[in-house]
């Protein structure tokens, strides 16, 4: 098991300045950590809306690429949202091919794309099955582009539309692709109300990649700041361990799928996120590492 960061995870300081990208490179090289993610959100100023440009310049690829080599950072996975239902389409299409060519420049082999806008909705399972072909045509189209790089593809349990683990595994089924598969994230599915500890030992044989975040959890309204689920719950992100959901369980589901790959703290708390990647990194380790004992 390789333990690491998303680069989401500093989106607090990236936001503001505090940090670049290549800081965040040398944070994680001086970490217990051996691996990075680069979700290009985090270099953008709102995370609804990423207006970064990592595919039109060549020269920042390249100093990440170094950087990252000479801290020992293996670069993981490259994170893209994308709206392939839209009317912009054809454009996020192009986007997602480049982001690609990026990533085999990076030397990343893991690859995630999203297949509409994180509020995307069907109003029931027919409006679901509805855009379903097309989902499945364009998760099919990017994979055999992927495929000349030897990139592995995926799509994450994210948003409102492609969230629940048995609409995920769907899909990987209907694309059929050998190097598609899922970003699995242990908390997404919180927000459709989706249990996490059923639907993590469901898709943990198709990921190629984890996701480890936390979340409290209420029922109430518990002020500003907190996701609204359609169940009627209230999210708020937190660190590693700190939160409500049943990670032991969630992790033993990982471990018994035999997964044993890249795993990404991915922090969107409100605590400091250096504080809370230290913590969060070294609970994930004792988690595995106490969970696996368990299960020995």
């Amino acid at each position: 098991m390789q333990f690491g960061f998303s680069s989401y995870s500093f989106y607090q300081h990236l936001r503001t300045g505090r940090m670049s990208l290549l800081e965040v490179i040398d944070w994680i090289g001086a970490s217990d950590a051996t691996h990075m993610e680069i979700a290009t959100v985090s270099l953008s100023p709102e995370i609804s809306n990423d207006t970064s440009t990592l595919d039109q310049d060549p020269g920042f690829v390249q100093e990440i690429k170094t950087r990252a080599a000479d801290q020992g950072v293996t670069l993981s996975n490259l994170v893209v949202p994308a709206d392939l239902l839209g009317a912009d389409a054809d454009t996020h299409m192009q986007r997602v091919k480049r982001h690609l060519d990026v990533a085999a420049e990076l030397d990343i082999t893991l690859f995630r794309h999203d297949v509409a806008r994180w509020a995307h909705r069907a109003k029931d399972i027919a409006d679901f099955e509805a855009l379903l072909p097309r989902m499945v045509e364009v998760c099919q189209e990017i994979a055999r582009y992927a495929a000349q790089y030897g990139i592995t593809t995926s799509v994450e349990n994210h948003g409102l539309l492609m969230n629940g683990g048995e609409r995920v595994r769907r899909l990987i089924h209907l694309v059929g692709e050998p190097n598609f598969k899922t970003t699995l994230d242990v908390g997404n599915f919180m927000s459709v109300d989706d249990n996490p500890v059923v639907a993590v030992a469901e898709n943990a044989p198709y990921a190629s990649i984890v996701h480890l975040k936390d979340f409290y959890i209420r029922s109430q309204y518990p002020g500003e700041g907190w996701h609204h689920t359609p169940g009627g719950n209230y999210l708020l992100g937190s660190i590693v361990g700190y939160g409500d959901l049943d990670m032991r369980r969630i992790v033993h589901g990982i471990l018994a799928a035999d997964y044993d790959g890249f795993v990404s703290i991915e922090f969107e708390g409100i605590e400091e996120c250096l504080m809370a990647n230290t913590v969060g990194l070294a609970n994930a380790k004792r988690l595995f590492a106490e969970v696996g004992v368990a299960a020995a």
